[in-house]
């Protein structure tokens, strides 16, 4: 039947039924228009079920999905990458329906992450709940990821240089600990701007150094 939303309390929550199967649930939104459009997706959500058979696993069985489905085809770090995040990340999003990851719930587990965690691994934490998502929609689980959320800026740190002045003084202490390669590789990289590879993979025999 037809998808009807309504308050309890002040959540608004949604109910419909399709192919037989009667569905009720909140939308965790207290404001209305929000709410029909968290409701508008669950029902599309469940029309492609009805279709496809599938059943619309939490985050926690997604994960273990993905990891079922790419155990041949993705590399060997981003699997652990992704069962770090299945074990030790999803936080209050664990037991959550992916139809249901609202932008709010998903910024909520992001700023929890933040508690103990720097900015660049809450993106990469957002990079890995968004790849799963999307992965859900090529599979035809949902049908379009329902929440956006962007990066955080990350301030990056200056890169570490070597004043003119103590150059010499380096260089000395250089000479005093290294070997004669590795002095001439690192004057190379330091007189020419070599990279580390280029003077590593230098012909050393063409090297006139007297």
């Amino acid at each position: 039947s037809g998808l009807s939303v309504f308050r309890v309390g002040k959540v608004w929550h949604y109910r419909f039924q399709i192919s037989g199967l009667r569905l009720q649930r909140s939308t965790r939104e207290c404001t209305y228009a929000r709410a029909v459009l968290v409701a508008e997706r669950a029902y599309r959500a469940a029309a492609l079920q009805s279709t496809g058979g599938r059943v619309i696993p939490t985050l926690r069985e997604l994960v273990a999905q993905w990891l079922a489905a790419t155990e041949l085809t993705a590399s060997a770090s981003h699997r652990a990458g992704i069962k770090t995040f299945g074990r030790l990340h999803l936080g209050i999003l664990a037991e959550i329906h992916i139809d249901q990851l609202t932008t709010e719930l998903v910024e909520r587990a992001r700023n929890e992450h933040l508690q103990t965690h720097a900015s660049s691994s809450a993106n990469h934490w957002s990079r890995k709940i968004r790849l799963l998502c999307r992965w859900a929609v090529h599979r035809g689980i949902i049908v379009e990821v329902p929440f956006k959320v962007h990066m955080l800026k990350v301030q990056r740190k200056p890169r570490a240089t070597l004043p003119i002045d103590l150059s010499r003084q380096w260089l000395d202490v250089l000479d005093d600990i290294a070997s004669e390669p590795v002095r001439t590789a690192v004057r190379l990289m330091f007189g020419m701007g070599l990279r580390e590879s280029e003077a590593g993979s230098a012909r050393w025999e063409w090297l006139d150094v007297v």
